[in-house]
């Protein structure tokens, strides 16, 4: 059984199946990935729900069980046997190492949205997997309790606890000397932008040049699906973001001076490598990075400069909405519980900054 990549023959759109070993689509997996394309979930989200519920089958395979004859303690043996699988089960492709809860978790949410998908379209074991819990009597209410009007609300039965932990960033120090050791205008405007910014790869990878608005200094972050170099920009609609005086002046610097009259709409392109002017990828960025890592010896990605910059967007006190606009969040809660991790430090600055420890003191 493997996650098989395919590609529409008239739209050329991108999607993913599941296939076994006789290189047939598994039908029940198939069903529930050609709905999510129908809602046009990225191809990227349905790879996700796609390799989970290969792992799914191939377990259901070791336990010689079928997706349709499965309980709620055949779950709890799935997490077993992704966490640390029990010598009697057979090690099929998915390898014995052990997964960290956060991963553990998204392959749960893909089984039960995979179950609830076939519970709506009347398959009795499927609705049998949802679980359900009731919001009581208390005189407590839930937030949103209005929306529910008390009714019982779908919940997953099985989860794991995850640790909370700090997304990982970069020094200061550390984000300049990767600029500086970065060869060219191309690879160093980029590296400023999603410093700058907390771009997304993808997002900076489908920028037009009629995205960069110099003049009033914006860029717009654009959702294409037309993209050449498969870049998604992650939001369903078009955001726009202030940039810096010396932003613009690095944009207007590496088109001078690198990019000149090379006919293309993409701003980060193919300069030396064939063919020249076809927008960079994906691929082309990760070998960047293994560039930097051995001139610099940091040891990063490109997404910690995301991180990094929201994080000092945060410590800060730029307000958790404004950065949850800045980074294309849909929602400011996604943005708090990601960054919202004060050490002992950051709780001392905010103290000396609201003065709060002097107004305090005997």
């Amino acid at each position: 059984m493997r996650v098989q990549r395919v590609v529409m023959p008239v739209t050329d759109a991108e999607s993913w199946t599941v296939v076994d070993d006789l290189g047939e689509p598994v039908a029940p997996i198939e069903a529930f990935l050609a709905f999510l394309s129908a809602i046009e979930r990225s191809p990227a989200t349905v790879r996700a729900y796609a390799v989970s519920l290969k792992l799914w089958f191939e377990f259901l395979a070791a336990i010689d069980s079928t997706f349709d004859r499965v309980a709620i303690d055949d779950v709890g043996r799935f997490v077993a046997w992704l966490r640390a699988p029990a010598p009697n089960v057979v090690v099929l492709t998915h390898g014995s190492a052990r997964r960290g809860p956060a991963i553990v978790n998204r392959h749960l949410a893909a089984v039960f949205a995979f179950y609830e998908h076939h519970s709506r379209a009347g398959d009795e074991m499927a609705e049998r997997l949802r679980a359900w819990r009731s919001a009581g009597r208390r005189s407590y209410k839930p937030f949103l309790h209005h929306v529910t009007k008390g009714q019982p609300v779908a919940v997953r039965p099985v989860k794991l606890r995850i640790p909370e932990r700090s997304p990982r960033t970069l020094e200061r120090d550390q984000v300049l000397a990767l600029v500086a050791a970065c060869e060219h205008l191309r690879d160093k405007f980029l590296l400023t932008l999603l410093a700058e910014t907390g771009m997304r790869v993808g997002q900076a990878l489908g920028l037009r040049h009629g995205d960069f608005l110099s003049r009033s200094r914006e860029l717009r972050i654009v959702p294409r699906s037309d993209n050449a170099n498969r870049a998604r920009a992650k939001t369903a609609e078009t955001v726009t973001i202030p940039v810096t005086t010396a932003l613009v002046r690095l944009y207007s610097e590496y088109l001078h001076g690198e990019y000149g009259l090379l006919d293309s709409d993409y701003v980060f392109v193919n300069l030396w490598a064939e063919p020249r002017g076809r927008p960079m990828t994906y691929d082309g960025v990760a070998k960047l990075v293994a560039r930097l890592r051995a001139r610099t010896g940091i040891e990063f990605t490109l997404h910690m400069l995301r991180h990094t910059a929201a994080t000092e967007m945060v410590r800060a006190g730029m307000a958790i909405e404004v950065v949850a606009r800045l980074l294309t969040h849909r929602s400011s809660t996604v943005t708090s519980q990601t960054y919202v991790h004060l050490d002992a430090d950051d709780v001392r600055a905010e103290l000396v900054r609201t003065a709060w420890a002097q107004e305090r003191r005997p």
